[in-house]
């Protein structure tokens, strides 16, 4: 086969991403309670809780800083999109 059979093109495939990248902000709210609700579990020491209990704590502790992190994003950035818009409509008229 030669390079003239090949059809190369310069486009890179798309990355997704991580899994945590697209949850928004009621994704965030989802999570961290879940990680609430698995820092309860590992405390009331309910079946399924790992022998060490502090693994069980550092579990929903990610779970929860994660939410947090991905909150936190998001509302940052529907803060910054909402913000030129209205610096455009404050401004005065020059004539």
């Amino acid at each position: 086969m030669t390079d003239r059979d090949v059809e190369q093109t310069d486009e890179r495939g798309h990355d997704p991403g991580p899994w945590w990248a697209s949850l928004g902000t009621w994704g965030a709210l989802a999570l961290i309670v879940f990680g609430g609700l698995a820092a309860a579990w590992v405390f009331f020491r309910l079946p399924g809780t790992p022998q060490e209990q502090a693994s069980g704590y550092y579990q929903a502790a990610r779970a929860i800083a994660v939410g947090l992190v991905v909150a936190g994003g998001t509302l940052l950035s529907r803060r910054r999109a909402r913000t030129p818009a209205a610096e455009e409509t404050n401004e005065p008229e020059r004539a």
